[in-house]
């Protein structure tokens, strides 16, 4: 079992798995809002979604040793959807 996450660590699958959830978490979000039985919106998540997606990429990255300025872009990616989740959360609670 060990050797199995480690392994998935090591190449990165196991973060790329994190990713698919995320977008899966996103789609059931999405599916449920469109039959009504969803008490999230998804506009109003999406930001919290983006950003974790983009954190995990920005860890494979860095485990994977790619380039520095990939792992910057990624966790530019996650701040920006960061700080949009934020506004929108201010903004729906003025």
């Amino acid at each position: 079992m060990n050797e199995a996450l480690a392994a998935g660590f090591g190449n990165g699958s196991l973060l790329l798995g994190i990713v698919v959830l995320i977008a899966l978490e996103g789609l059931g979000i999405f599916w449920l809002e469109r039959r009504g039985r969803s008490p999230l919106r998804l506009r109003e998540v999406l930001g919290n979604l983006v950003s974790g997606a983009a954190l995990m990429l920005a860890v494979r990255a860095a485990l994977l040793d790619e380039p520095w300025t990939l792992v910057a872009a990624w966790l530019l990616c996650a701040l920006l959807a960061h700080v949009t989740d934020l506004l929108v959360r201010w903004r729906r609670s003025v």
